[in-house]
């Protein structure tokens, strides 16, 4: 990966990283647990973000 990144890509990735949490304590308190998993999680080996860069993809 380069070692200066684009701003723009950069907030991305920012982004993908700060989504990639379990919910917090309190919605899994006012669903009585319905509400345990982030289906949006993501794996860092499994799962990759398929992010636009200035050159194309960025797997």
């Amino acid at each position: 990966m380069a070692r200066y990144k684009d701003p723009a890509f950069k907030n991305r990735l920012a982004k993908a990283y700060k989504s990639n949490r379990a919910p917090p304590v309190w919605v899994i308190a006012k669903t009585n647990g319905r509400v345990r998993t982030n289906p949006k999680r993501r794996h860092w080996r499994r799962n990759k973000l398929k992010l636009r860069t200035k050159e194309g993809f960025f797997d």
